[in-house]
């Protein structure tokens, strides 16, 4: 009776909200992206608003659109390569069982669930003003997304099959140049989130734990469904910076990104359950488990950010930076309202606020040739005793190199390349139908990045 109370009241919808909420392996905490900037990725974005030329800042930190020459455009695009491939513990330890009765689930290990996901952004700065000390910027970033997706029929179907999230930033900027020494900026930006997710349902579990559940022929694992979860919402949020240059040839920038707040009101849940559970269902939860609406609150994080660059000379920079992402209490927990009969959901993330660090340095080899090269640490806001199958997330280091080419005073390219070096990271689950899942994940990364800027 336990685990069918814990699956009657318990929303799939709000499951799937979590584990989209929850999907982690986007080479930044949890679903955040920073790949916004091949320059940038080459130094492990150190540096990432304090060295010149890279017109990402518009989006970064608007005071340092000082460090721009003159108007011009730039588009980059990153590919984000990761594998995530679950591997069950030793013999005393099954990938998954039903239950009290101990029965394996069947399937897989679900594939590789990662992916190569593509990351475009795009910039236009052009200054102003008598002395050209106040600056305009447009903007088109993605600072979060995810997605997994595993085989339908794997052991871990009732936790997650797949997880899609992305945002999208449209920002307008603005700076104002009090000397070339210091500078204020700011930019508000429209952003636009969309989550598409599903997993596998175990009906037969659910029945079977009920009296006569038996006898009408249900068993864990012999009547599943599935849902498909889908949502969007815009909302809006703004950001500060300023940058200082104390003495010349070293830039120092501080700048606060706001949190947003996504409130979607029109959410879909679909389901797919077999004709005989849903007889049975029809008359133990009425209005449960068909399609429906649902409603929930979703606050992406405040980002606190500190960025330094030194010139040692003509030819060779190093540059630092340091973040912190304020993930709680945003997501400590999310309620979710549903239009069915399913009562409220209060879901526990239990989300820490984490830490990005990075060293880098850059290198002049000629007029038109730069090398760069960086390392990070990247923290995961998750944990052994949160972490889910959607969110395969872990604590990554990361090894740089990049190269800049310019072959005329008015177009540049640019070149950046990532590896992420990462332990195994292990799950501990058990589904609302009380199926169990534990095993580890064999987890990688590699980023790469192309722009060009084009000087007009």
């Amino acid at each position: 009776m336990h685990y069918a109370h814990s699956f009657t009241r318990f929303s799939v919808l709000a499951l799937g909200i979590a584990g989209a909420l929850a999907c982690g392996h986007a080479h930044a905490a949890a679903f955040q992206l920073k790949e916004n900037s091949a320059k940038g990725l080459g130094r492990a974005f150190a540096g990432s608003t304090t060295a010149p030329g890279d017109a990402s800042v518009v989006a970064t930190n608007p005071a340092s659109m000082r460090l721009l020459d003159g108007r011009q455009l730039q588009a980059d695009l990153s590919a984000i390569s990761f594998s995530a491939e679950f591997e069950k513990f030793g013999a005393r330890h099954v990938g998954a069982t039903g239950p009290g009765t101990g029965t394996p689930v069947s399937g897989g290990n679900g594939g590789d669930a990662g992916m190569i996901a593509p990351v475009p952004a795009a910039y236009f700065h052009v200054p102003f003003g008598a002395e050209d000390n106040m600056h305009f910027g447009m903007s088109l970033t993605a600072p979060f997304g995810f997605k997994t997706e595993y085989d339908s029929d794997w052991v871990g179907r009732y936790h997650g099959i797949k997880t899609d999230l992305k945002v999208v930033d449209l920002g307008a900027a603005f700076s104002y140049d009090v000397n070339p020494y210091v500078s204020f900026g700011a930019s508000v930006f429209v952003e636009h989130l969309t989550i598409e997710l599903s997993s596998a349902i175990d009906f037969g579990t659910a029945i079977y734990a009920r009296p006569g559940g038996a006898q009408l022929g249900f068993r864990p694992g012999n009547a599943d469904g599935t849902m498909t979860i889908e949502g969007d919402n815009n909302a809006w949020g703004f950001l500060l910076g300023t940058t200082l240059t104390p003495v010349e040839g070293t830039n120092l920038a501080f700048t606060y990104r706001s949190k947003v707040e996504h409130k979607i009101t029109g959410g879909k849940a679909n389901f797919d359950v077999p004709a005989n559970a849903a007889a049975v269902l029809g008359l133990v939860a009425p209005g449960q488990y068909v399609d429906t609406s649902g409603r929930a609150t979703l606050t992406l994080p405040a980002v606190f950010h500190f960025s330094i660059t030194h010139a040692v000379n003509d030819r060779w920079s190093v540059m630092a930076d340091l973040s912190r992402t304020a993930w709680s209490p945003a997501f400590d927990q999310v309620t979710v309202d549903f239009a069915s009969n399913q009562p409220d959901a209060v879901l526990e993330f239990n989300y820490n606020d984490t830490t990005f660090g990075s060293i880098g340095t850059e290198y002049k080899l000629s007029d038109t040739v730069t090398l760069r090269a960086g390392v990070a640490y990247d923290e995961t806001p998750t944990s052994y005793a949160h972490r889910d199958v959607r969110v395969p997330d872990v604590t990554r280091k990361w090894l740089s190199f990049g190269l800049g080419w310019t072959p005329s005073e008015k177009v540049e390219y640019n070149f950046g390349y990532t590896h992420l070096f990462t332990n195994d990271p292990a799950v501990n689950l058990v589904s609302p139908t009380g199926s169990t899942l534990q095993g580890r994940y064999d987890v990688g990364g590699d980023i790469l990045a192309a722009s060009i800027n084009y000087k007009f």
